[in-house]
């Protein structure tokens, strides 16, 4: 669960000086609304939402379940309460569980392709991410069944293409394992050599970037040949859309990972509505 304080700051975002339009239209009553799914897919974001209004004072019924399936029309929550706080904190609400939503579904559709050829396979995220939205956007690929890789570059090494071109592939992963053994040490390569390269000088995975599934192949059996496979995590990535997940994931890795899962996100339709004639009544 994102702390209290970070969900605030989208508020604060969306009305730094107040709701000047529900403060000056809406009286000061309270009322029922409802949260509506408008797509089909995995819901996300209904636990950050459900925060956001009970830290304002409205109560929640939550009628589904974050990384449940849910079709048009499913209630996800209901709320009762000040009319101006839920007013307030509707676009909020929507724009999280919207993008947490889609980046679920995606997720979802990802590992189910992928799951249908080669059950071992992970699908995982990237931090390709929306600035300041990276907890949410991870929290949602795992909601949608998949891997949320690293969240910073604090959490591994990942010695990437611009690393080598200042540092030779065998110094770099000794001068990271020398670092520390407590994390491990991953290394991007973009040919067959350079993973068995790779994997020689001790690097536990092995991400295989912008190569075609026959790349992947000749890489996977390069370092068969050498008695190497069993020793590296191989992860594909650069690229990977949907219409060729199948194509990886039999070619005997073991992580496809998708910058599309998140920056390239659809957003889950979803919509909030005040239910008229439920007995609104002006609060004390």
């Amino acid at each position: 669960m994102i702390p209290i304080e970070d969900l605030l700051r989208f508020v604060r975002e969306d009305a730094p000086w107040g709701d000047v339009t529900s403060e000056a239209v809406v009286p000061d009553v309270a009322c029922r609304a409802v949260i509506r799914a408008k797509d089909t897919g995995i819901v996300a974001g209904l636990e950050e939402a459900r925060a956001l209004f009970e830290h304002f004072g409205v109560a929640v019924r939550q009628r589904s379940a974050d990384g449940r399936p849910v079709a048009p029309g499913a209630v996800l929550l209901e709320l009762e309460g000040s009319a101006r706080a839920i007013l307030l904190l509707e676009r909020t609400a929507l724009n999280i569980i919207g993008r947490m939503s889609g980046i679920a579904t995606r997720t979802r559709e990802a590992v189910d392709a992928v799951r249908a050829v080669s059950p071992d396979v992970r699908v995982a995220a990237t931090r390709k991410t929306a600035p300041g939205l990276r907890v949410l956007d991870k929290k949602a690929v795992v909601l949608g069944g998949g891997d949320p890789h690293r969240y910073c570059l604090s959490d591994m090494v990942l010695i990437k293409d611009n690393h080598l071109a200042l540092v030779p592939l065998p110094e770099a992963i000794r001068k990271a394992k020398g670092r520390s053994r407590y994390r491990a040490v991953e290394v991007e390569v973009e040919s067959a050599r350079d993973a068995v390269e790779a994997a020689v000088a001790g690097a536990d995975i092995i991400l295989l970037d912008n190569m075609a599934p026959d790349a992947v192949r000749e890489a996977v059996g390069a370092l068969k040949e050498q008695g190497l496979r069993e020793r590296v995590t191989l992860e594909v990535s650069g690229g990977v859309a949907g219409d060729d997940l199948a194509g990886y994931a039999v070619t005997g890795i073991d992580i496809i990972s998708m910058g599309a899962l998140t920056h390239t996100v659809r957003n889950f339709d979803v919509s909030l509505d005040i239910l008229k004639g439920a007995g609104t009544v002006r609060l004390p």
